[in-house]
């Protein structure tokens, strides 16, 4: 008679689905102060561009049934479970450049970029 024992499977931890910078927290919190006020910032992903991909961002009243609530620097937004799966690890910035601001995504799944930034693929 032999026995087999198996080591029980060690789970690991896995990493904050979003986190937002410095930066972006004081953005949001700003937004949220005053023209956003009472709405929150809900992140999705949708087909564009030419890599097949982009953030798209927009300000909601309430959550819907299918929104992950994540809670980062004491800012919340939102984000759509079915972007879930490209957006693990992601971290948003807020960025000011001499022509432009906005938010920027720095997303460990990203496999490339279009020329343009636009848009990405995984």
């Amino acid at each position: 008679m032999s026995t087999t024992t198996t080591a029980p499977r060690v789970k690991r931890e896995l990493p904050p689905l979003m986190s937002v910078s410095d930066s972006a927290a004081e953005r949001l919190r700003s937004l949220y102060s005053k023209a956003e006020a009472g709405k929150l910032l809900h992140i999705g992903v949708k087909t564009k561009g030419c890599s097949g991909l982009a953030y798209d961002l927009s300000f909601v009243d309430a959550p819907a049934p299918s929104d992950e609530r994540v809670t980062d620097k004491g800012i919340t937004i939102l984000v759509d479970r079915k972007a879930s799966l490209y957006l693990i690890g992601t971290m948003m910035d807020y960025e000011v450049k001499a022509m432009s601001a906005g938010f920027t995504f720095v997303n460990p799944n990203e496999k490339g970029r279009c020329g343009c930034g636009e848009s990405f693929h995984v």
